[in-house]
């Protein structure tokens, strides 16, 4: 008698017995609404090439906008072969889950018009231009390296590790054939040392949950920096020096990255996951290369200074926005609530920021390519306007978003403790909570923080 489903990684599914022989252990259904249909996602759960907790973290929620955003068209094509769910199940939560805004609705036909318009097409030129410049770094610091020259050797390779990081970034996300190959997927990883699988299992998920306290990874950064007064069982003496010492939290940032892939690289080889030995062949094939090349003097300040560069570009265009003590099912507005963009001055900001400028674009619309994104600002500022999107279309100068930064964490230093304040790890129980996250970086330094060790959480910075 049927009743469950098994599935394998192409979404073709069979119905199996809800119950096992003795009937001692019984699944319950695992339903999520796509584009208005309420899908069982129970069987497909363990064959999700990204890993389960993406499934049980929209158990009864909509996940359309989640779906189109990080899926490719043959993805977003699989799911519709899984099965629905049960009549009697998809009637009880459509009167449990929110409805979807107006707002969703209109965004969803924006997306569409943008796909049917090309927008998802690689501008070529630009990237081999991109991929130039950072050759050029890496070239000219390893031939500085070993010379009177070497502080310039460490300046180039730590800007090289910089844009290898933005580069790397929007091939992950990238969808297209380009980003598919083996190569290109895993550029981060041969690049700049940061492991595909493992970017992908923490990054997804803060633009899936940004800025929802508890979930997104981005904002556990403590004790080192707080963005709102904890509770006291919380706190850390650092808090209130904070906003003097900042820069070095930050400094750490690519070398906590660098940890923690090294860390998912052997972890999910083991595990056996898509994609995991490609990135951790990539990985050595990075650091055979970084120790034959360059001295200790030049890549390790490099790497701390590429750390500093890169957080201060990512940091203030979410943390100075709205904190979510509870998970936005209107995931759209959300974007629009949490993310300020930043708008360069000069050209050479321009490449440095490497697409993090138009944070928003990237937030709505991460699979397409970053040289499409400042066409796209006037379409998303008419859309906030259209739309009374709360805040509109936020943008600041970048030293002036740089402040607002720096002036969160000097008020917040300056805070007392709030009882009953949310915890940046969530709560026992929170869907996507990362204290439930069994691979979530921040979730397994939880034990270290009770201890007083101050080891690894701006992994998440």
């Amino acid at each position: 008698m049927g009743g469950s489903w098994e599935c394998n990684d192409n979404a073709d599914c069979k119905e199996v017995p809800e119950c096992d022989d003795k009937g001692l252990s019984c699944k319950t259904s695992l339903d999520v609404r796509i584009h208005g249909d309420w899908y069982d996602l129970t069987g497909w759960r363990k064959a999700h090439p990204a890993g389960v907790h993406w499934i049980d973290w929209y158990d009864g929620r909509d996940a359309t906008e989640v779906m189109d955003a990080f899926h490719s068209e043959k993805g977003r094509k699989m799911y519709q072969r899984l099965p629905k769910s049960k009549i009697e199940t998809s009637t009880l939560l459509e009167t449990m889950a929110p409805v979807d805004s107006k707002t969703q609705i209109a965004f969803r036909a924006l997306r569409t018009q943008l796909e049917q318009d090309g927008w998802w097409k690689r501008n070529m030129i630009q990237e081999y231009k991109l991929l130039s410049i950072w050759g050029s770094l890496v070239t000219i610091a390893a031939l500085t390296a070993r010379t009177k020259f070497h502080l310039l050797s460490t300046f180039l390779l730590g800007l090289s590790m910089t844009t290898a990081g933005w580069l790397g970034h929007d091939y992950i996300h990238g969808v297209d054939e380009y980003c598919m190959s083996p190569k290109i997927r895993n550029f981060a990883a041969y690049a700049a040392g940061l492991l595909p699988v493992w970017w992908s299992d923490k990054h997804n998920k803060h633009h899936a949950l940004t800025n929802e306290q508890g979930c997104d990874e981005d904002i556990a950064t403590d004790p080192f920096l707080y963005q709102w007064a904890p509770s006291k069982e919380n706190d850390h003496p650092i808090r209130k020096i904070q906003h003097y010492i900042f820069y070095i939290p930050f400094s750490f940032m690519f070398a906590l990255w660098r940890f923690d892939s090294i860390k998912v690289a052997i972890s999910s080889v083991r595990q056996k996951r898509p994609g995991s030995k490609p990135g951790l062949y990539s990985l050595i094939a990075h650091y055979t290369v970084l120790l034959a090349l360059f001295p200790y003097k030049v890549y390790i300040p490099a790497i701390f200074m590429s750390g500093l560069v890169s957080a201060l570009i990512v940091t203030p265009t979410h943390q100075s926005e709205e904190m979510f003590s509870e998970y936005q099912s209107d995931w759209v507005t959300a974007q629009f609530q949490s993310t300020r963009n930043a708008v360069t001055t000069n050209p050479f900001s321009e490449w440095l920021w490497g697409g993090m400028q138009y944070q928003l674009e990237h937030h709505l619309f991460p699979s397409m390519p970053r040289s499409k994104y400042p066409k796209l600002r006037g379409i998303l500022q008419k859309f906030a306007k259209e739309h009374n999107i709360p805040g509109g279309y936020r943008e600041s100068d970048e030293f002036e978003i740089l402040k607002m930064n720096w002036d969160l964490y000097r008020r917040v230093a300056n805070e007392p403790c709030v009882e009953g304040a949310p915890s940046t790890r969530g709560f026992n129980g929170q869907q996507g909570g990362i204290i439930d996250s069994s691979n979530s970086p921040a979730a397994s330094q939880i034990g270290a923080l009770k201890k007083g060790s101050s080891s690894g959480v701006l992994a998440t910075a």
